[in-house]
Order: structure tokens, then sequence, then C-alpha cells
């Protein structure tokens, strides 16, 4: 589908939202009309009223007239003076493409690279041009990849999408804010309704009555009703504009693969997913890791650990890039599967171009150190970047597992406490064990219908997995009160617990987490025998 033929299908599409609002006003128009028509004087007054509470939305909706302009999220805007090299690859590639280049970059936090064009008139003329580029994105691919993706992103703008995407976006917004209002319009009715109901039941119960149930369960119906209409009408308006903008995004593939070679935009899809899904795991598991203990990675490292991170995961990245989806997101993802893209591109004739600029790319970042900490200051919140930072990664780990341990509450710990009545301490559990009175603590965890119904040998096989992991818990918790509990740091596998005892030549098998395992393992058995477990606590635990 051409340019002239995409933009007058998103016209229609606007414009069949103004349509739908006309004739919905005229509907309501039309029912105060018969109303009045046929004396019912009080009643038509009733239906006017509500018809004029209906009409609002959708007036305010159809009067927006102004298309959203994108607003930048958090990033370092970089100048061809900051930046020479990357800035000549960009315009290298804009003149391969046909194209004129961006006015602005903003390297992100994200993975992921895309245009942005203000146009005026509906799209009708250029405007401003924004290239958003990720450096977790250039952490992770190499030059020749990055030509490609760059690449791709210009056959957006050859194709005119980022033009088009105003009337797209106009549309969009308009059917989001009129079924935004009509739901917000409900939920205040029945919130309303709620507060009215719930002040007559506590005046009936002061009044020695019985309370009736509160029953929101019709009111607001009226303008959900409407909502309902908008949201139909914007579910065709997605998948209308969706499966063009699919239809872009194969377009601008074969930008890619034409520019910067077929090989390098295959390679180039094949890791946009792998290093997302890594990314995600990065942040959660390592650059976040100390939030909660109120401590940040070292300066730069927040963004700086994920190379370090892909370059010791590279075996597991491998079977990621193998496993593309093969289905899109949503049926309003504007992307196709990633499977049959790399598909389609790998189905192109060779073009030869196979050892092209296999260095990384963020060696054409000036200092790449320098922005890696410029994007800490520009993304991370202010209260965040108070924190003090950790002088190693190691540090780090530590003081987040000390944090958890210390507020850890599982199962067994409310358990204990209801069952007690005194704060759950390791040492109260011991007691309790070894007055044999485990399994009927027990009894006081969270369990399924068929855990609490099991008896004897059965009832015991369901506890013991939660006991022994709120066990195990309780018993880090209590080395870690007293610094006696280290983690061994590892971009390649889970953190390790290193326990008192452990030195260069032990081994998992024979070391004192061996020994700890088998502790537990007596503490609960069917006839407990918490005297191993003891021994190997500290001293001020064991004589609690």
């Amino acid at each position: 589908m051409g340019a002239t033929l995409r933009a007058l299908r998103a016209l229609v599409l606007l414009l069949g939202f103004y349509l739908l609002s006309l004739v919905l006003l005229a509907a309501l128009i039309g029912l105060d009309v018969a109303m009045f028509s046929s004396g019912h004087g009080p009643i038509a007054a009733k239906v006017t009223f509500v018809s004029v509470l209906l009409a609002v939305p959708v007036v305010r909706g159809m009067f927006m007239l102004r298309t959203p302009k994108d607003e930048d999220g958090p990033g370092v805007t970089v100048t061809e003076a900051d930046e020479p090299r990357l800035w000549a690859l960009v315009r290298e590639l804009a003149a391969a493409a046909g194209t004129r280049a961006p006015d602005r970059i903003l390297l992100t936090g994200e993975v992921n690279a895309a245009v942005s064009e203000e146009p005026r008139l509906l799209g009708l003329l250029p405007g401003p041009r924004r290239l958003y580029l990720g450096v977790p994105l250039l952490t992770g691919l190499t030059e020749a990849q990055l030509r490609a993706v760059l690449a791709h992103e210009y056959g957006h703008f050859t194709g005119g999408d980022t033009r088009l995407s105003a009337l797209v976006v106009r549309g969009r917004v308009q059917i989001g804010r009129v079924i935004g209002q009509f739901h917000a319009k409900a939920n205040d009715k029945v919130t309303a309704d709620r507060a009215r109901q719930e002040q007559a039941a506590a005046k009936r119960v002061a009044k020695g009555k019985k309370a009736k149930e509160v029953d929101t369960s019709g009111v607001g119906a009226t303008y959900r009703m409407m909502a309902a209409i908008y949201t139909a009408y914007g579910k065709l308006y997605l998948r209308a504009s969706l499966s063009t903008a699919r239809g872009q995004e194969y377009a601008a593939d074969l930008t890619a693969a034409r520019i910067a070679g077929r090989d390098a935009t295959a390679s180039a899809l094949r890791e946009i997913p792998v290093l997302a899904t890594s990314h995600d795991f990065y942040l959660d598991s390592y650059a976040t890791l100390g939030l909660s203990a109120r401590l940040l990675p070292p300066r730069g490292q927040f963004f700086g650990g994920f190379g370090r991170l892909l370059t010791a995961r590279e075996p597991e990245l491998v079977k990621l890039r193998a496993e593309l989806p093969e289905e899109p997101a949503s049926p309003y993802d504007s992307h196709p599967p990633m499977a049959e893209r790399v598909r389609r591109i790998e189905a192109l004739p060779a073009d030869g171009r196979t050892d092209e600029a296999k260095g990384s790319a963020l060696s054409l970042l000036t200092a790449p150190e320098r922005t890696l900490d410029a994007l800490e200051d520009a993304v991370l919140a202010d209260e965040v970047r108070a924190f003090p930072r950790a002088t190693g990664w190691e540090e780090l780990l530590d003081a987040s597992m000390a944090t958890h341990l210390s507020a850890a509450h599982t199962p067994l710990h409310r358990a204990l406490a209801a069952y007690t009545g005194q704060p759950p301490t390791l040492s109260a559990l011991l007691d309790v064990i070894d007055d044999g009175r485990l399994w009927r603590l027990a009894e006081r965890l969270p369990l399924s219908e068929e855990a609490a119904a099991a008896k004897g040998r059965a009832f015991r096989e369901f506890v013991r997995p939660v006991l022994r992991r709120s066990l195990r818990t309780m018993v880090l918790a209590e080395f870690s009160s007293r610094s006696l509990l280290h983690w061994e740091f590892s971009w390649s596998r889970p953190a390790a617990v290193r326990l008192p005892g452990w030195g260069s030549e032990t081994t998992p098998d024979d070391g004192p987490e061996a020994a700890l395992d088998a502790a537990l393992d007596a503490a609960l058995a069917d006839h407990p025998d918490t005297a191993s477990l003891r021994a190997q606590l500290p001293p001020a635990t064991q004589h609690a």
C-alpha cells in the first residue's frame, strides 16, 4: 500500500470517529425530541438531562483539535561535537536511504531504537525529526547490526510513516479520551452511590435494624454502554491502523537489508528480542539489586554492567536467538512476529556482505564511560541518585541480601507468632520442635484443601517443603544478623551463599552448606532432632 493510500486510510478511520460521534449525538437529540413530543414532560426533562451528560464527553472528544506532541523520555541529548562518529554514521545512512537525517539524537536507557517527526498540517508538511537510541542496544549490537537497525528506522522516514503517524495518533488519543471520560463518569457514579448506600446502612444499624447489602452492579450502566460503543470502534481502528503498521515494518526491513546487508539485518532482528529479555533480567537481578538496601552499583555500572552480563551468559543467549516469537504480542501489536521478519530477510539472495563492521556499536561513542555516567543522571530519579554507591558488585549483593533476610517474613514466621503468641525467633522455633510440637505448628501454615485434609505421614510430606524453605531462611537470617554470612557474586549463575567455615578448598558437597542441608533435614524429619542444627548456629543462638 503506497503512502497516498495509507494517508487516505488513516483519514477515513479518523473521520469514522467523527461520524460515530455525530450519529450518537443525533440519536440522543432524537430521543429527547421524541420524549417531549409524546407529552411526557417530567420524564422528558430527566431524559434530556441524562442526554446532556452523555453528550459532554462526546463533544469534548470531537473538539480535541491538537494532535498530542511527542514527549521525550529521560535520556542524554548528544550533539555532533559530543559524538562525531555516531553522527557521521547517522548522516551516512540517511543519505543512503535517500532521506533527511534527524535533527536530534537522544540516548536512552532502553533496548530500543525509534524515530519520530513532528509534521505540520496533519502530516502534509515535514517537521523536526528525532532519533532515540538505547545505550543497552549499543552495548549488545555490533556496528553492522546497528547500521541495519538505523537503516530500518530510516525506512519509516522514506515511507512517510512518521508523518502519517500524526493522523493515526490523533485518532487513537481521541477515542481513548472519550472512552476514559465515560468510564470515569461511571466510576464516579458508583463511588457516590456506594457512599449513599453505606450511609443508609449505617443509619439502619444505628436504629438496631439489619443493614442492606451494598449493591452497585447497575450503577453507571449508561456511561459504560457508551464506552462499549467507542471501545468497539477503537478495536476496529487499532486493528486497521496496526495491520498497516506491520506492512510498514516489513518494508523498513527491506530498506535495512538493502543498505546494511542481508546477514547484518537478519542477525540484528534476532538479537533485539534477546537483548530486550536479557536487559529486563539484568535490571531486575543486578542493576536494582541494592535498592531495598538504598544502595546503588558503582558509578556508571547501573547500565554499564549489562555488557558484562552479556559476555558471561553467551551460551544462554545462543539458545534464545534460536527461539524467536512466532506470534505477535497481541492483536494490536504494531510489529509482525520476529520469526516471520527474520525468515523474510534470510530468504533474500545472498549479497556477500558477511564480514562488515563486527566491532561493538558502543565503541562508536567518544567516551562510553562518560555516557554511562550521564545516562544514570538523566534516567534515575533524584531520590535514587542520592543513594550511596557500593564499592563493588560483591558489596552490593551482601548488603541487598542482608536487608532481604532481616525483613523476611515467611509463612512459618506468621504461623509461629500465631501459635506461641511471641515474636517468631529461630530460638523459639527450635524450642517448639524440641517440645514435639512441630506438626501442630505446621497446621497453622496456609494449606491447600488437599494438604489440610491429609493426615500423618501424608500431611508431613505436604508441609515439609514449606517448612524447609522457611527454616533455611531463618537460619541464614541468624547468620546474617551477626555479619557471619557472605554471598558469592557471579555474572553467569545465581548468587551462592557462603556460610562460616567455607574455605578455598571447600566444595558444595562437603562444606558447611552440605552440613546445613543435613541439619535441616534432621530438624524436619518425622522424628525431629535439632541437635545438629543448633551445633552449627552462632553461639548466641545456641544458648538463647
